[in-house]
């Protein structure tokens, strides 16, 4: 990218404002990736709002009946298409919603070049019951990753997918629970500062499938900040936008809190186990094992770090916690988790440990999911 117009991209802002005014003072295919998390359809007599928590889990018939779809279809034309110009050529989008909105983006994504490469559904572990007993428990939301256009030499670290997935082909349906506990921001009253902040853990995810380190993540519609502090935890840069001042200044602090991890650990790169089969990478996604933190054999006498992508790296040696393990003792084969260890209330615990909780815990300093 030009020097030139990196100076003249707001690199690790964000810009308090509307997101179509915000976005139409972006240069051309200047970001490597778009996270959108577009206000839900939901609507009264016309105005565009997020509802409260019992409503976004729990939505009745009186939402429904309100929607404007002619000017909810303009909106998210007019924001969708500066995202397209502000894309790089081989840039990818990804964009969040329910099923009061996600069909109708998906049909305007396709009608402004957009070219579909995969529906992700996240289906949430803990999801809000549906209190009335009328409809399903909806539990999931949908998410859409498309490229700029058909031709698009779009990224996607596969290697980096397979090796938070336990060496599986990472499949689109993602199970991710809801943004809680510590994670959660809230108000001087103790209530959820922002009604639908998303996990860390999902964020984690998209970022390390389809960007590298140095790449420019831009969120229109950054809410507390989710988009931003993955990305600096990931040495990614970002743009965010939001119009909620509130939600700027939690998202600022939020920030100055974040600590990026170490350089080397960031790089995706390419490289028989016991029930119950759970992905390593699963406890650096909800920050049970950040990137960063140290393992190590019964005796201590072998380390290894942890990388952003669920690998270790531990000399000469990067792959699985199996082919790690194996490849540090020269042995044919390795249980990473009954081998590699890690520090909890100063005692040393097998990984083995985790996958045998029902909420894994994380270690001293580390976030809770």
């Amino acid at each position: 990218m030009p020097v030139e117009m990196l100076r003249e991209l707001p690199l690790d802002q964000i810009l308090l404002g509307d997101a179509g005014q915000m976005l139409r003072m972006l240069p051309d295919a200047s970001v490597h990736c778009v996270f959108a998390d577009p206000p839900y359809n939901l609507q009264l007599r016309g105005e565009l709002r997020r509802p409260d928590d019992s409503l976004v889990d729990g939505v009745d018939e009186e939402w429904d009946r309100f929607t404007d779809f002619a000017a909810y279809d303009a909106f998210t034309r007019d924001w969708l298409g500066e995202c397209r110009r502000v894309l790089r050529k081989d840039g990818t989008l990804w964009v969040i919603g329910s099923y009061h909105n996600i069909f109708r983006i998906g049909a305007i994504l396709q009608d402004l070049g957009f070219w579909i490469l995969n529906d992700v559904i996240w289906r949430k572990s803990n999801p809000m019951p549906n209190f009335k007993g009328r409809r399903f428990t909806n539990a999931h939301e949908t998410m859409i990753w498309a490229a700029k256009g058909q031709d698009s030499r779009y990224k996607f670290n596969y290697q980096a997918m397979k090796s938070l997935n336990d060496d599986l082909q990472m499949r689109s349906d993602w199970t991710l629970p809801l943004c809680t506990g510590a994670e959660r921001l809230r108000n001087a009253h103790g209530l959820k500062l922002h009604p639908t902040q998303k996990p860390e853990a999902l964020l984690h995810r998209v970022v390390m499938a389809a960007t590298a380190p140095g790449d420019i993540i831009l969120d229109p519609f950054l809410g507390t900040g989710t988009t931003a502090a993955v990305a600096k935890r990931l040495h990614r840069h970002f743009i965010g936008i939001e119009r909620h001042p509130a939600y700027v200044e939690a998202a600022w602090g939020r920030l100055l809190a974040e600590r990026a991890a170490p350089a080397h650990l960031v790089n995706a790169q390419a490289i028989g186990r016991d029930a119950p089969r759970i992905p390593f990478g699963r406890f650096v996604e909800n920050g049970t094992l950040p990137a960063g933190t140290k393992l190590y054999d019964r005796q201590r006498k072998i380390a290894a770090e942890v990388t952003a992508e669920g690998t270790l790296l531990s000399g000469a040696h990067r792959g699985s916690i199996h082919q790690v393990g194996a490849a540090v003792q020269n042995a044919p084969s390795c249980n990473g988790w009954t081998y590699w260890h890690f520090e909890r209330d100063g005692k040393l615990l097998a990984l083995d440990v985790l996958r045998k909780e029902d909420t894994p815990p994380a270690p001293p300093g580390a976030r809770r999911p």
